[in-house]
């Protein structure tokens, strides 16, 4: 018993190295936290507000709630924002996928592609957003001049400026789901893929059976930051169409009334419901993801 004390280490006194750790972490997260979340409060006891141009006229309420929720128009944004992210999202995860398992293949030439497939992303997005105004155009109307289609007016109508500017996006935006996604396919173990030949998989199944779960986390990620992104969009419909035709975003509609046409009150209520939605949109894709490393790290074990 007496040896067996003797063996045992000594236990250290103070802070734990995890303690210790976060009393170090701490003031970082503290001003992190500060930096983030002044902005939201401050936007949501505006929202609060009434105000007449400008002018202070007293405490509101939920008045400016109500009046942006009983708006037309905040539904159009939201409809029209909701159909942005979802069909550009599930075309640039789609198409990005293909690019990763392309540039994931080793053959000459490999970096030129990679190359090549980045560029889109690494333009400006109001360059890019520019670049297709005057494709899409009527004048020089370099689209219509290519297919033939003479004096088609895409972004002059309702429906056809949508695509214009859902094209223009998942073009500027597909090569970051890919370079994402490929660096989640370059941590797939190719023992794997080596067991699944020998198992006699087909390549489709080992891609769905294989590739895909493995994937996963990587998928998630993209998802979760293109999803976010996309709700949130501003730059792409300004420039194209100035939100008209049914093209108006959620910040669209939030930069009217704070810039455009001031009213801080209703314009603070309009960008504390894009906030709360953005967030819950966030907020499930990153459960999803901590839940899904969770079931992976207890399946490794």
């Amino acid at each position: 018993m007496a040896e067996t004390e003797r063996v045992r280490p000594a236990r250290k006194k103070g802070l734990s190295e995890t303690a210790l750790g976060r009393v170090f972490v701490a003031p970082a997260i503290l001003l992190m936290a500060l930096v983030a979340l002044f902005p939201v409060v401050y936007a949501f006891v505006i929202s609060l507000q009434d105000y007449t141009r400008r002018q202070y006229e007293g405490f509101g309420g939920l008045s400016n709630y109500v009046e942006a929720l009983s708006d037309e128009r905040f539904w159009s944004a939201l409809w029209f924002t909701v159909l942005f992210t979802v069909t550009s999202v599930a075309a640039e995860f789609v198409i990005g996928l293909g690019f990763a398992l392309l540039m994931n293949q080793a053959f000459r030439g490999r970096g030129i592609t990679r190359a090549s497939i980045l560029v889109p992303w690494v333009i400006p997005t109001v360059i890019a957003a520019q670049m297709w105004f005057f494709m899409f155009n009527v004048t020089p109307g370099f689209i219509n001049t290519v297919f033939g289609l003479g004096d088609f007016n895409w972004l002059g109508s309702s429906g056809w400026a949508a695509f214009a500017v859902i094209f223009a996006d998942v073009w500027k935006t597909a090569p970051f789901v890919a370079l994402l996604l490929l660096a989640g396919l370059q941590t797939i173990p190719g023992d794997v893929y080596e067991s699944g030949r020998v198992d006699g998989a087909k390549m489709f199944q080992r891609f769905w059976f294989i590739t895909m779960p493995l994937l996963k986390p990587a998928i998630l990620v993209a998802l979760l930051f293109r999803t976010v992104e996309a709700l949130r969009v501003y730059d792409l419909p300004q420039v194209m169409t100035g939100g008209a035709f049914n093209t108006e975003s959620l910040s669209i509609l939030v930069q009217q009334y704070v810039v455009r046409t001031p009213d801080p009150g209703l314009g603070s209520a309009l960008s504390t419901i894009t906030f709360v939605i953005i967030l819950g949109v966030g907020m499930v894709f990153v459960t999803l993801l901590g839940r899904d490393l969770v079931i992976g790290g207890e399946e490794e074990r």
